[in-house]
């Protein structure tokens, strides 16, 4: 028996298994599209103007009753963490916060934690996990001053970097990591 000159050629896919390729394509590339805007949008913004000289100018209420004003850190490199005590995130990063202070606070460092939160609930939580570095009752206004330096969604945590000419270094939102902490501490 002789073959055919034309080999059989394997059928198209199927008009249903086109339709579900296509609308996979379309799910990934919708997908992809959602997440660069979610990362664009939640990438600290521009500076307001006049905000970092605002921040020296900022005075906050400490947990303990006392008064915690800026523009005595002025001069020093400083780390200024948004948090609060119902933001999971926030909680897991304070330890670390805490040993950056121990650590660098010889090299002049200073960390302040401003707190989001309804100042009982702030002392509540500090009696169980006690901080070394001072923390002010920032209430909604630390919010607006989180604005002011580019968190505009108000997300928490927040951190600002700041060198020892008051000016700011860095902003991230979201959780801190030990390699921020290490890149930090080089910048002064």
């Amino acid at each position: 028996m002789t073959e055919p000159l034309n080999p059989p050629v394997a059928p198209l896919a199927s008009a249903p298994a086109r339709r579900r390729l296509l609308m996979a394509g379309v799910a990934a590339a919708a997908a992809l599209g959602g997440a660069g805007l979610a990362w664009k949008r939640f990438q600290p913004q521009a500076l307001e103007a006049g905000a970092e000289a605002a921040l020296w100018t900022q005075s906050f209420e400490t947990p303990a009753g006392t008064n915690l004003a800026l523009a005595a850190l002025a001069g020093q490199p400083l780390l200024l963490n948004f948090w609060a005590t119902w933001c999971p995130p926030c909680v897991e990063e304070l330890p670390m916060l805490n040993q950056f202070y121990h650590d660098h606070k010889a090299q002049g460092w200073q960390v302040v934690g401003l707190a989001i939160d309804q100042p009982s609930s702030v002392r509540k939580f500090l009696d169980r996990l006690p901080l070394d570095f001072p923390v002010g009752l920032a209430g909604l206004g630390g919010s607006e001053l989180g604005r002011s330096l580019g968190n505009l969604t108000g997300g928490l945590p927040f951190t600002v970097v700041l060198g020892a000419n008051r000016q700011v270094l860095h902003r991230k939102m979201g959780q801190v990591s030990a390699q921020d902490l290490q890149q930090w501490a080089r910048l002064r």
